[in-house]
Formats: C-alpha cells, structure tokens, sequence
C-alpha cells in the first residue's frame, strides 16, 4: 500500500512509538540513549516522530542500546 509521503506509514509510527515508549521506561532522554547507540539526539528525535526512514543497522543499534533484542521493538503497540 502506497501512504502520503507527508505522513509516515503505519509501521514507522508504530516504531517510533515502541522506540519512545522502551525509552522512557529506562528513563533515557534522547541525549542518552544517542549516546548509547552512537546516534545523534536529533537522528533519534526523528525517528522517534516517524519522519525518519530508518535502516536495519540504526534500529538495531538503538535495540542494543536499550538491551532488547530487534523483535522487540517491533511488536505491536498493547493498548
């Protein structure tokens, strides 16, 4: 399914918010948890708002950085 290249697609938003969401729980800000997957705060900042298409290596240097596995922060959101 092709999305509006304004809004991010389903899965980037459901990313971004598991990303947000495992950060927070560990009391990380961006800063921190850049720091901890050598990324950029702002490189995070985007992803974490879904603007930011994502590579496999990126996400899963932010998984390591949160001590999760991959899989993790690809399951869906339980509301």
């Amino acid at each position: 399914m092709l999305h509006d290249k304004k809004s991010p697609s389903p899965s980037r938003r459901q990313f971004a918010r598991r990303l947000r969401e495992e950060r927070l729980a560990r009391n990380l800000t961006q800063e921190g948890l850049g720091e901890l997957a050598n990324l950029s705060w702002n490189y995070i900042g985007q992803v974490e708002r879904g603007i930011r298409n994502i590579s496999v290596d990126n996400m899963d240097a932010l998984a390591q950085a949160l001590g999760l596995p991959l899989a993790e922060l690809l399951l869906p959101i339980q509301e």
